[in-house]
């Protein structure tokens, strides 16, 4: 298997192809759930495309709180099979299928009652462990430990003396959530599927009472036109019931959005070496390290907005810190935050009005002839969930063909980038040395790219200017926003700057100084006029600037409005000059 990139000429391409010949399964939505149903049906050996409207991970699952995790609240409810599964994904993603992609994170788990609480929670952390060590991939991740007060804030000394009386720490898994989902497309891609962003679903198309294809139009060109397909997979999250509506049933269930919102501080504002979960009164709290960052996370309360570009609003923010501003010897103001990102949780609809108690169970519906929708689940869970919707897929060919299909094989499947990573990180002194980057600079390529790394290096070796950091987000080099453009399916500034990169939540102005340099660089990739690298940086300056507004609104009805100040979509002049979207 060869990596592929997702460049201009391959997007095309996929169009090409998807437009002129029917498949076995087309897959609406490039999260990460789409992403992975791409991947398991193209290794089955199935012909299979994938459509997303914008960008790929550009709404759930690059605003997740990056976690590859069990779920210990999950534990707690008593819903262990769930925790298991999540658990063996993790250890999976860890040790075989992204260990570039994902590491291990420590936690502190901090005690506020003596003796009753170390044990019931304790005993509950054991058992997460010990859960973990039965799935037979968690043997790497250590075990939790006891901590006293004073062994707790030598580890975490922004901890106030009197906000815990011992504590537990423990270890879970760690994960770039855009960057992967994109390495799913990929990786989808290498294996032969064909995929494409900025293609929206306008309808699905029918044969009597079959779904046979859907109706895309490529927002780039303009053009419309249908792809054929002997099964089409709905994996586009939040957006399900829009997406069920055009087969004009009301299908088997329901989604229901839940808004997340976290913020980003710089690591020097929280002193310590660990991440932290709080019990708060409607969930936990997560104060997880990021690099030369922490992220503060999560709120967990109903919308029902737009969901294109969910809100955070002032009192969202003022709640995040108040709760760990409870447990942080010298607390953050709104002036420590360097980003503030919002997401939205699909979860199936229950009876219960919290959010934080609808289930993140996923579910696989049929009711419409050719058609699969799935819906639910949490991100760590992704692969099951590809391979429950994949099997359903298959299940609904066998009404129309004979065919055999072989099973899932996803679980011994890497990402592009993982075969070889473990060699390279060994090497990376010597890579540091012929490359003539730092150690550190040649680490953080490898946390990103894996093995690929070689490609980003090909680049810079091909045009040395390249190896030059960023002004002013010199944490990412000028290289990498080239490989984006060329290889990662990046089409606009929002892509690089907010999901291939994450300078948009990494740096005080939001991306703004760093604007035009990147345009200069995708631009030079992508074909743009000067006119259309105008436009892409006019547009990326105004939703900061939108996104900004909202921050300071009182409520979601508030902040919403205000975010919905800058236009999502922007002109495209495209390399072939085929138009305007």
């Amino acid at each position: 298997m060869r990596p592929v990139a997702l460049s201009p000429e391959n997007r095309h391409a996929a169009l090409d192809a998807m437009a002129s010949t029917p498949l076995d399964i087309l897959v609406i939505g490039g999260g990460v759930v789409g992403g992975g149903a791409a991947l398991d049906a193209a290794t089955r050996g199935l012909t299979v495309g994938l459509v997303e409207a914008r960008d790929f991970a550009s709404g759930t699952s690059s605003r997740s709180s990056k976690l590859m995790h069990g779920g210990l609240r999950y534990l707690e409810m008593l819903d262990f099979r769930l925790v298991a599964e999540a658990l063996k994904e993790r250890g999976l993603s860890l040790q075989k299928l992204a260990p570039h992609l994902v590491h291990e994170v420590g936690f502190i788990y901090p005690l506020t009652h003596r003796v009753w609480e170390r044990f019931y929670a304790g005993s509950g952390v054991a058992l997460y462990d010990a859960m973990s060590k039965a799935s037979g991939y968690g043997q790497d991740v250590p075990l939790h430990r006891h901590l006293t007060r004073r062994g707790a804030r030598r580890i975490m000394p922004a901890l106030k003396k009197d906000a815990l009386v011992g504590a537990l720490h423990y270890y879970d898994g760690q994960v770039d959530d855009a960057r992967h989902t994109m390495f799913l497309s990929r990786t989808a891609a290498a294996y032969g599927a064909h995929v494409a962003s900025r293609t929206r679903v306008v309808d699905l198309v029918r044969d009597g009472d079959r779904v046979v294809g859907a109706r895309v139009k490529d927002l780039e060109s303009g053009a419309e036109f249908d792809i054929l397909a002997k099964q089409v997979v709905n994996a586009s999250g939040v957006w399900t019931d829009e997406t069920q509506s055009f087969a004009g049933e009301r299908g088997q269930f329901h989604v229901r959005a839940s808004k997340g919102v976290h913020l980003v501080v710089p690591r020097d504002r929280i002193r310590g070496e660990s991440g932290l979960i709080l019990r708060t009164e409607k969930s936990v709290l997560f104060v997880i390290p990021w690099g030369r960052h922490w992220i503060i996370g999560t709120t967990d309360t109903d919308w029902s907005l737009s969901k294109d570009h969910p809100a955070a609003s002032r009192s969202d923010i003022d709640y995040l810190l108040d709760h760990v501003n409870a447990v942080l010897v010298e607390p953050l103001t709104h002036a420590d935050v360097e980003g503030v990102y919002a997401g939205l949780r699909p979860l199936l609809a229950g009876e219960d009005e919290a959010t934080s108690k609808l289930s993140r169970e996923h579910a696989v519906g049929t009711s419409v002839k050719g058609l699969v929708v799935i819906a639910g689940g949490k991100y760590t869970t992704y692969r099951v969930m590809a391979k429950d919707a994949v099997d359903a897929a298959v299940h609904g060919m066998s009404a129309v063909s004979d065919r055999g299909v072989p099973p899932s094989v996803t679980e011994d499947v890497p990402l592009l980038g993982a075969d070889g990573y473990g060699a390279m990180w060994n090497q990376r002194h010597q890579i540091a040395r012929t490359s003539g980057l730092g150690v550190g600079r040649v680490e953080h390529l490898l946390h990103r790219y894996g093995s690929l790394i070689s490609e980003v290096l090909d680049l810079i070796e091909a045009r040395p200017d390249l190896a030059a950091p960023l002004t002013g987000a010199d944490d990412y080099l000028r290289a990498e926003i080239v490989y984006a453009a060329s290889h990662e399916g990046a089409r606009h500034l929002d892509d690089a700057i907010a999901r291939r990169t994450r300078i948009s939540i990494e740096t005080f102005d939001r991306g703004v100084d760093v604007a035009a340099e990147v345009a200069d660089l995708m631009g030079g990739v992508l074909g743009w006029t000067a006119e259309q690298r105008d436009n892409e940086v006019d547009h990326y300056l105004k939703r900061v600037e939108a996104e900004r507004e909202s921050q300071t609104m009182p409520d979601d009805e508030t902040a919403d409005a205000a975010r919905m100040g800058a236009d999502d979509v922007v002109p495209v002049s495209t390399r072939d000059g085929q138009g305007m979207a």
